[in-house]
């Protein structure tokens, strides 16, 4: 926004000094309004001029091309007016230098209007530098990529379930698994241990045999035995 200003203050103080020139001495006194535009392309001449078939012509046209730049913010406008302003003066003083032969500065050379238009036709060109010009818009689609990118979910309301795909399942035959049999131990056998096959658990030790006879006590069938509370 600042530059936008400073640089459109800046092409209105170019287009005034160009405009302005015309009516100031160009060279010898001579004034631009006074120079006809056709002397520009077939070689100058003492002929008077109109005003609006002089200078004036072109650089009142540059004056507008800078108004409607300004109002539209338009750089390329601006531009094109100091090109038109700074045109206009260069091939002028091509065919001045053309027709005296030399092209000095001074009471009797250059004059003060050649300043004004250079130097309003430089300005033009800054102030179009100046300018940052219109802000470009962003096109709708560009500014809802990323809204697209996202999955669409239909409102509650309008879902209808009967519109979903169905899976049907088909479950496999149930098939039992064969029991294992149990094991049956002898009497002299035990079940193997967590380590090396044997029982870990610790067990009673073992007593001696009874010796074999009638006379042994304790054995079945003795009836000569312990008696008391100690008989089985």
């Amino acid at each position: 926004m600042v530059r936008n200003v400073l640089g459109s203050l800046i092409a209105l103080i170019g287009a005034t000094a160009a405009v302005w020139s015309p009516f100031r001495p160009w060279y010898d006194g001579r004034h631009g309004s006074d120079i006809r535009i056709e002397d520009l392309f077939n070689g100058l001449t003492d002929n008077g001029a109109t005003l609006f078939g002089s200078l004036v012509l072109p650089m009142v046209f540059a004056g507008l091309l800078t108004l409607i730049g300004v109002a539209l913010r338009s750089r390329w406008l601006i531009t094109l007016a100091g090109l038109v302003v700074l045109g206009f003066t260069i091939l002028w003083m091509v065919r001045q230098g053309q027709s005296a032969g030399e092209l000095t500065a001074g009471t009797h050379g250059l004059g003060v209007g050649v300043a004004n238009a250079l130097g309003g036709g430089a300005l033009l060109i800054l102030g179009a530098l100046v300018m940052r010009g219109r802000a470009r818009r962003v096109p709708a689609d560009e500014d809802y990529d990323e809204a697209e990118a996202e999955p669409y979910y239909p409102p509650p309301d309008t879902w209808d379930p009967g519109h979903q795909p169905t899976q049907e399942w088909h479950p496999e035959p149930y098939r039992p698994t064969p029991a294992t049999p149990p094991v049956e131990w002898g009497r002299d056998q035990r079940p193997p241990g967590p380590e090396h096959g044997q029982d870990d658990r610790p067990t009673r030790p073992d007593w001696p045999a009874p010796p074999d006879g009638p006379e042994a006590p304790g054995t079945p069938g003795d009836h000569g035995g312990p008696t008391g509370p100690h008989r089985p």
